[in-house]
């Protein structure tokens, strides 16, 4: 009947580091590339082609770009929001790619006696039904209320950007009930960075690995090519931009650190690779900062690495305990920080209290991380001219 693209959780302008954020875009690339020379009928985009409801505007530019590739080669697309490029206030910029004619948002819903009946976008036999991701799973107690209008003898895809209860696993969040759904033919996922297929539930995994864990497990990023007339439905395709090197490291002296990662650095073949380091164990000699990760870096680069990623979350100090009488529990902090002054007399020591309320505001709803993250610096940078 038909062939179509599945893709899902493209992330664009999601990461932070610059050559991370040109390959995402560049998978993405490959993916639309893909699609033009298979002669697609269609292309399914389910939710979060955004990392945020508001992008830079070079991130549109170069979007918008592979959007009139596809129009210009005569293949629609069909889109919802995803938790990501989805706003409170219901409005994106996925509204402006649809009002360019780049593609079709298929949500459109009306409620009816505490129900949500979902109407079809209809286009040469199929029938395509879309419900958005939103923040923290709130869509998941309004999918137990949806009902399809009918669209008889059509191929019905019902797109969605959630969790469905056959692919959490393990983790501790609500799901919707696969037996709660509206029945379909093909139920297009997204939301769950996974490649999992339960019956006619699909999830294709991302475009593009989106931080440091997925680059170690998926190694790239993937979609599906739909083929209803085959037997074997789904045809997985890889979007391999980089090949990744992956070094674990367990260290107690931070000291002798730095000698032995570049060592273990120099055994391997670091050309055109994302390198990904993770640091790990418990330091009893020295501190953090004792290990040179710029100087790693820069070996790593004369090596001919593309990028550096590096992962401390499991590297930890052993405890120091303070020789201080805590007089009041609640003031630690303050008591603290005054032992350390009459220890250690600086002029700087009066900024202590400062710079701690300046770093301890929270990020705004809607706020950008870039943009909370310059709001930081420039409060910092305040508290320190001031004085």
């Amino acid at each position: 009947m038909v062939r179509f693209a599945h893709i899902a959780d493209v992330h664009l302008g999601g990461w932070k580091q610059q050559p991370m954020q040109d390959l995402n875009f560049q998978s993405f690339q490959m993916a639309m590339k893909k699609c033009i020379d298979s002669r697609l009928d269609f292309v399914l985009i389910v939710g979060d082609l955004f990392d945020s409801a508001y992008p830079q505007i070079e991130i549109l530019k170069e979007t918008f770009a592979e959007f009139k590739k596809l129009k210009d080669a005569g293949i629609p697309c069909f889109i919802i929001a995803g938790s990501h490029d989805y706003s409170v206030s219901g409005k994106t910029f996925l509204d402006v790619l649809e009002k360019a004619g780049f593609c079709k948002n298929v949500f459109n819903a009306e409620e009816k006696n505490d129900l949500i009946y979902l109407n079809p976008v209809l286009h040469k036999g199929v029938a395509f039904y879309g419900y958005p991701g939103k923040k923290s799973g709130l869509e998941i107690p309004e999918l137990r209320r949806i009902r399809l209008n009918d669209s008889p003898g059509m191929f019905k895809i019902f797109m969605l950007h959630t969790t469905i209860d056959k692919a959490k696993g393990t983790l501790p969040i609500d799901a919707i009930e696969t037996d709660n759904l509206p029945q379909a033919d093909y139920y297009a996922l997204g939301h769950l960075h996974i490649d999992f297929k339960y019956n006619n539930f699909v999830y294709p995994g991302p475009i593009f690995p989106n931080n440091f864990q997925e680059l170690q497990d998926l190694k790239f990023g993937r979609f599906y090519i739909v083929d209803t007339e085959q037997n074997n439905l789904l045809e997985r395709i890889e979007l391999k931009v980089k090949d990744i090197e992956y070094l674990k490291i367990e260290i107690n002296d931070a000291h002798t650190a730095t000698e032995k990662i570049i060592s273990d650095f120099a055994q391997k073949d670091l050309k055109d690779k994302i390198v990904l380091l993770r640091v790990c164990g418990e330091i009893d000699n020295g501190k953090n900062s004792d290990i040179k990760f710029l100087k790693i870096e820069e070996f790593v680069k004369e090596r001919g690495a593309y990028f550096l990623l590096k992962n401390t979350h499991n590297l930890n100090s052993k405890e120091i305990e303070l020789d201080i009488e805590v007089k009041d529990s609640e003031n630690v902090e303050e008591e603290t920080i005054e032992h350390y002054s009459k220890e250690n007399p600086s002029d700087f020591n009066k900024l202590i209290f400062r710079v701690m309320n300046s770093l301890s505001v929270e990020k705004q709803e809607g706020e950008t991380n870039e943009n909370f993250s310059n709001r930081l610096v420039e409060d910092f940078w305040r508290v320190v001219d001031d004085n």
